[in-house]
Order: structure tokens, then C-alpha cells, then sequence
């Protein structure tokens, strides 16, 4: 190929990407050229000022976005919404329409653009919903662009009861939004800085697995569960660390161009990916958005994951901690606060000369320190828990990460004395012809849950398969609590400076032992958490009652983000998926050893007993053939006994229900006996020959995609 055509070929390409980004989306782009001016402006303004649209602009934009669609192939659109249970719902409608000579026409109403009305006692309600009293709405968020998927075309929507109770994770979060907004331009305006809007952005990275999917569908752990529930360890894990960052394997290179593409065609910012520490593992990156932008587009972005894995033969695990042993998956949410004049977090050049960023600061060390069970609750779950804690990432202790540069600030105005700045140094590797840069004023640190890398926030704690809007929820709500409560103090200041002073002064003496920079991982930070007074929830069910404490309720209702019944229903329903989860792991776990596995052990400990006698017959010693079956016989003892100890609290954590009881009984019982289980049966694994254990190894699923 001559240079001249490569060059052509590559501005093609350039050409073929740019039209196809954002193609699939009825965005601002399609929006500004196809709607009158006037609509367009209206439609902008609602959006930016919360104001809700009239009817005769959403009949407008409405008939646009179907005649953008049906353009586009499309025949039916639906109302996207994000329930309770995880994962989003559609139910399809046609814009197909009847007229009166018999004919039809193909239509979408502002009225069927604004609402929609699916059944609401189908989705966890927690209380909120009877089966009877069926009728609930979706209602249109003008702020989350619509898209066409799988030739639907999808209207983002949130979900509400017929009385207007939050039934979806839309809801509150944007509910929360308003809160931020509302107290943060109010702060704003106290310092003299105007602003119409306060902006939340967040850019969440996505670990995951992929294994090929005829070892996963052998597997009923995985199939059920998302995990594998039992498993050897192979003899090459991740001790080398040779996976990270790694050469990328053809058929996942393949995998994530696809992926990229599918991504962009919805207007979501792909931008980095690699593999990541355990073998079979990867993340994915998007560029930052606002934040209930960056909640649809990580929903869509798991969904789409899984369907473009399996065009590959692969499948994508999003689970927690999929194979034991190695490091499991989490969902780093980077959240940063922001105005239309920049980003709130940002320390600049000289960060002790910047005021406003270090009242915003001092309002994220107070909202952290005051609302760690929140926060601890927000990224709690049955599969998250067998990850944090792991010595792979962060602990259930929330903390946060400063860094020596803005901890010696901070530390000094609570002290009354003048911070001296280290000087800038270059960072010497020892090669001339290497360039010089400068090094960082602090460093990264990883094992923190809440770290602060250089303009924005890492939120490390995250499981891999939740939705990040409960974690940005409580983010936007407890700040939004901050920038109230410094207003109204610095409201009353007859100085701005001296109270900002005051105020961090405070922070700083009340709240300041949130901060610890060294290792989260240690033992020694467990002890030392416990002596300056943080909380330690290790598990889900310690975490989840903590949801409707008084504090937690007046908050969430003075911020107008949930109802007190509002958060007992979300109570009563993580609860419940607690202990759901945790039965039909057992319940799995019970199937594959008494169906699969110790039959398979029989059958391999009878047939090397017949080796043995054939042996023996010959007059040749078998004592090797006598010892492998003592050793299974011994082992198919322990593990039927087990089965009958993992039968036992399975029953007493019926016999309680899926309330608290329950789900302690869950996890102080069936927890401790599907883990005795486990490892027997892990255990004969490696007496059984490969060929008679019924289910794929670890080696099988972790390096089965080349």
C-alpha cells in the first residue's frame, strides 16, 4: 500500500468513527439541528434550571425524536427505567397509531413521551406497593439523552409509585442533584461567586472477567450464582504479576474493539482499557460525565458487555469475587464537583492560597467522617463482601486519602501556623535522553477507599456489578448537608476569610481522624481505626440496619432525597436480596456436590478400587491404589457430613425469614458452613483424576481465552 493511500485510509477511518459516535443517540447535536430554535432553547433552559416542560415542547421534541427514529429503522420505543432489582426494565410500544379510515400512522406523543405507566407491584417495592394496588409511572428525564438499543428506541425514565414514592435508583439520585445544587450555588454566592448550576461528575472504571463460555456453561455456580463456588487453586495464579497491564490476547482485543464501538455508537466515552491483576480480568474506562448521565451509561455499558462477550464465545463475569484466591472486581467511582467556571476540586498551583478549594475540601472531610455508615452501605451486598477486606481492596473501614500535601495544609491552618510548600523536584531515572518532568506533590494511594488523586475523588469500594447511583446519591446528599451548614455559618461571619479559617479549623479537629495515608490493608490500621473511633462494618447485615437511624432519616428527608418510608422499603428490600442471594448459593452449592461432585468422587474412588484388586489378583502391591482410597474415603465422610451441617442452617435461616434474623443466620451459619464445604470438596479435587471431576478447573476457566 503507497503512503497516499494509507494516509487516505486513515482519514476515512477518522471519518467513519466520528459519524459513528454518538450515532444511536438523540443527543444535542440531533437535537439542535432538528428542533425549532425556540424548542430547543426551552428544552435547554428546563434542563439546566430544573423547570418542568410544557406540553405543547414535549409534543414537539417528541415528534422529532420518533421521526429521528423511525428514520433509523426503529418501530417501537419504550420507557428505560432502573428498579430496584439491579438491572434495568423495558416494556416495548409500537408507534403504530390507528386512524379513522382504517389506515395507521406512525406517532409518540408528548404525552407518551412524559409518561408511562408500567405495573409497580412486579418490582421490589418493600412495602411501598401492594399486589393489588398495581398502577405505578415512569416519567421522562429530559437530562439523559434518549438511544436506540436493539432497534428500540429508549427513553431514560424514573420510577415512581402511584403516590409518587421512589421505586428506582433514578429518583433519589436525582433528587440529589437538586440537593447539591441547591446548597452549593448558595454557598457559592456567599463567596462571591455566581453560578447557575453546580455539576457532578463521575467517571466509574469497570473490572470484569472473561472465560469462555463453554466452561461457564458447565459450570452451575457460575451459571446461578455469578461465582464459582467451588475451586482448586491452579498451580499459576497471579504470583507473577505478569497480567497486569499485559499484552492484550487476540480474541480480546477483538472482544474490546467491538465493545468500543457498540459503546460509542451510544455516545459513551470508551476511552481506556486494559488487563488487569488476576488473569481473565479487564477493565474498562469512560471519560467523565454528570453523574446521572455517567448511572444510565454504566447500566447500558454492563448490559452490552455481556451481549458483546457472547458474540465472542466468551462470557463476561461482573461478579464481585468470581474465583477464589485471586483478586476480585470492583467499580471505582471517580466523582468530582464542579460549576460551569471549573472544577471545585481543583487545588491549582498553590492549594493553601486557595480558599474556596479548601472549604470545598473541608466539606468532603466532614461529610465522609459524619457519614461513614452511608457511605458503607452504599456499596454493600452479598457478592461485595466477599471482596472487600480481601487484602486486594479497600477495607469495610471507611477512610480517606489526602496525601502528605493537602493533609500538612490542612493540618496547619487547624494548627494556626503557615504551611511551608516542599519545593518542586524533577523526578531522576538515570538516562539522559530520557525528558525530565516534575514529580507529583504526593503520591497515589491504592489501598484507600477514598482517595484523593489530584482533582477528583476515587471511591474504591464499589462492587463491579452495582449501580453507582446509591454511592453518588449519598455522595451528592451528605455534601449537599456541608454546603448548608457552612452557609449558614458563614452567613453570620463578619469576616469571609477568618470564617472559612474557623470552619476548617473545626473540620479539622472534629473529623480530621478520617484521614490516614498509609496502608488500608494492614493490620495495624484495623486497630488503630478502632482506637480513633471509626466504624468497622464487615459485612452487609452489620451495614444495612444502619439505613433508617434517626440520623440518616432526618437527613435524607431534610435534603428531600428519600421518605422515611422511602428508606425502610430500601431496608426491607436489600435485606431480603441478602438472604435471597445467600440461599440460592447454598442452595446451589448443595445440587453440585451431592448431584455432580460426590458421585464423581464415587465413582473415581470405586474404579481405582477395582484397579486395586485387579492389582492384588496379579499378585502385584497396590498399597498406592489403598492409600488414594482411604484419602477419598475419608474426605467423602467429612464432605457428607458437611452437606448435612450446610442442610441444617439452611433450615434455621428459613425458619427465621428475610428479615435481620435471617440474614445474620445467613451469615453466621450458612456462610460458615458453605465455606467447611468448600473446602473438603476443594480438597478432593486434587486427589480426583482431571478426567472424572465433572465440572472445569480453575486453569480451565482462568486461561482457557488466548
Amino acid at each position: 500500500m503507497s503512503i497516499i493511500e494509507s494516509i487516505k485510509n486513515k482519514r476515512y477511518s477518522i471519518m467513519l468513527m466520528s459519524d459513528l459516535y454518538g450515532s444511536m443517540v438523540f443527543d444535542d447535536r440531533v437535537m439542535s439541528k432538528r428542533l425549532p430554535k425556540d424548542t430547543y432553547r426551552e428544552l435547554k433552559r428546563c434542563c439546566a434550571l430544573d423547570l418542568p416542560l410544557s406540553r405543547e415542547t414535549a409534543n414537539i421534541v417528541a415528534n422529532e425524536m420518533k421521526d429521528w427514529a423511525v428514520e433509523k429503522g426503529v418501530t417501537h420505543f419504550t420507557h428505560w427505567f432502573q428498579p430496584l432489582t439491579g438491572i434495568t426494565a423495558e416494556k416495548h410500544d409500537s408507534f403504530i397509531a390507528p386512524t379513522k379510515n382504517g389506515g395507521v400512522i406512525m406517532e409518540l406523543s408528548g404525552k407518551e413521551l412524559i409518561k408511562g405507566e408500567p405495573d409497580a407491584s412486579s418490582f421490589p417495592s418493600g412495602g411501598l406497593r401492594s399486589t393489588f394496588e398495581a398502577r405505578g409511572y415512569t416519567a421522562w428525564d429530559p437530562t439523559s439523552y434518549a438511544f436506540i438499543k436493539d432497534g428500540i428506541l429508549c427513553i431514560p425514565t424514573a420510577f415512581c409509585s402511584y403516590n409518587g414514592d421512589a421505586l428506582d435508583k433514578k429518583t433519589p439520585l436525582l433528587r440529589s442533584m437538586e440537593a447539591i445544587n441547591r446548597q452549593g450555588t448558595r454557598l457559592l454566592s456567599i463567596l462571591g461567586k455566581k453560578t447557575e448550576r453546580i455539576n457532578v461528575s463521575v467517571g466509574p472504571e469497570q473490572e470484569y472477567f472473561l472465560i469462555d463460555t463453554a466452561m461457564y456453561e458447565k459450570r452451575k455456580d457460575l451459571f446461578y450464582t455469578g461465582r464459582t463456588l467451588f475451586g482448586a487453586r491452579p498451580p499459576k495464579g497471579q504470583e507473577l504479576s505478569d497480567h497486569y497491564f499485559g499484552a492484550i490476547k487476540p480474541r480480546v482485543v477483538k472482544y474490546m474493539k467491538e465493545l468500543d464501538e457498540e459503546l460509542w455508537k451510544l455516545g459513551i466515552l470508551a476511552k481506556t482499557k486494559h488487563n488487569e491483576v488476576a488473569p481473565a480480568q479487564h477493565e474498562f474506562a469512560p471519560i467523565y460525565t454528570t453523574v446521572n448521565v455517567a448511572t444510565d451509561q454504566n447500566q447500558l455499558t454492563m448490559e452490552i458487555m455481556k451481549k458483546v462477550a457472547a458474540k465472542h464465545n466468551m462470557t463476561c463475569l461482573l461478579h464481585e469475587k468470581p474465583f477464589d484466591g485471586v483478586n476480585g472486581s470492583g467499580k471505582h467511582n471517580n466523582w468530582s464537583i464542579s460549576t460551569d467556571s471549573g472544577n471545585l476540586l481543583d487545588p491549582g498551583k498553590s492549594p493553601q492560597d486557595n480558599a474556596q478549594f479548601l472549604l470545598i475540601l473541608a466539606a468532603v472531610i466532614a461529610a465522609v467522617d459524619s457519614h461513614q455508615d452511608l457511605l458503607r452501605i452504599a456499596v454493600a451486598s452479598a457478592s461485595n463482601d466477599h471482596r472487600l477486606g480481601a487484602n486486594e481492596a479497600p477495607p469495610a473501614i471507611v477512610s480517606m486519602f489526602l496525601g502528605e500535601e493537602l493533609t500538612g495544609i490542612m493540618q496547619a491552618i487547624a494548627d494556626g501556623r503557615t504551611y511551608s510548600r516542599r519545593a518542586k523536584c524533577e523526578v531522576e531515572i538515570g538516562v539522559h535522553v530520557l525528558p525530565k518532568f516534575s514529580m507529583d506533590s504526593s503520591d497515589r494511594n491504592r489501598t484507600s477507599p477514598f482517595a484523593f488523586t489530584g482533582n477528583k475523588f476515587e471511591f474504591r469500594m464499589p462492587g463491579s456489578s452495582q449501580s453507582i447511583a446509591s454511592v453518588n446519591l449519598v455522595l451528592n446528599t451528605i455534601m449537599a448537608e456541608q454546603f448548608e451548614l457552612f452557609a449558614d455559618e458563614l452567613e453570620k461571619a463578619t469576616d469571609i476569610n477568618q470564617g472559612i479559617t474557623d470552619i476548617i479549623k473545626r473540620v479539622m479537629t472534629e473529623h480530621g481522624k478520617i484521614i490516614f495515608n498509609g496502608n488500608n490493608y494492614s493490620e495495624e490500621w484495623t486497630k488503630e481505626a478502632q482506637r480513633r473511633g471509626l466504624l468497622n462494618l464487615p459485612s452487609t447485615i452489620d451495614a444495612l440496619p444502619y439505613i433508617t437511624s434517626q440520623k440518616n432519616v432526618d437527613l435524607f428527608k431534610h435534603m428531600h432525597v428519600f421518605s422515611e418510608a422511602e428508606l425502610k422499603s430500601r431496608e426491607d428490600i436489600y435485606i431480603q436480596n441478602y438472604c435471597k442471594l445467600l440461599n440460592i448459593e447454598a442452595m446451589t452449592m448443595l445440587d453440585m456436590a451431592t448431584m455432580d461432585i460426590i458421585p464423581s468422587v464415587i465413582k473415581y474412588k470405586g474404579d481405582v478400587a477395582k484397579a486395586a484388586n485387579e492389582s492384588l489378583a496379579l499378585g502385584v502391591e497396590a498399597d498406592e491404589e489403598k492409600d488414594i482410597c482411604n484419602d477419598l474415603a475419608t474426605h467423602l465422610k467429612e464432605a457428607t457430613a458437611c452437606v448435612k451441617a450446610l442442610k441444617d442452617a439452611l433450615q434455621k435461616a428459613h425458619s427465621l425469614g428475610e428479615n435481620v434474623n435471617g440474614g445474620r443466620c445467613y451469615h453466621d451459619d450458612v456462610l460458615v458452613a458453605m465455606a467447611n464445604l468448600r473446602k473438603v470438596v476443594d480438597e478432593m479435587e486434587l486427589l480426583t483424576a482431571k478426567e472424572y471431576w465433572p465440572v472445569p478447573s480453575y486453569g480451565d476457566l482462568l486461561f482457557s481465552v488466548h
